[in-house]
């Protein structure tokens, strides 16, 4: 079941933020109008994902400088390391992040 977590407007293209879905932290991002979201904790050490440095597609974790791809998951440095990739839908002007 998907859940609202922001309006459209809320996110500017470039930029990220922290919502809670469902209970859970999530780091939703704006990436050149489409939205995408992950698990709002890096695995390293649990660094806040949301405000790290945004750089198109890509986000480095503010604590270690973890840097994952927000559309796959994935480390950049090995795709085996990965954070938690979520389904997002825009409707209405609204964003519906879909945690199952």
């Amino acid at each position: 079941m998907s859940q609202l977590a922001l309006a459209v407007a809320d996110l500017p293209p470039g930029q990220a933020t922290e919502v809670t879905v469902g209970g859970q932290v999530v780091a939703l991002f704006n990436v050149n109008g489409t939205f995408h979201a992950v698990a709002g904790r890096c695995p390293h050490r649990g660094g806040p994902i949301a405000q790290g440095f945004v750089d198109g597609p890509h986000v480095s974790c503010p604590w270690h400088n973890w840097t994952f791809d927000v559309t796959t998951g994935e480390n950049v440095a090995s795709a085996d390391l990965k954070v938690a990739r979520y389904e997002v839908r825009v409707e209405d002007g609204q964003v519906w992040v879909h945690l199952g």
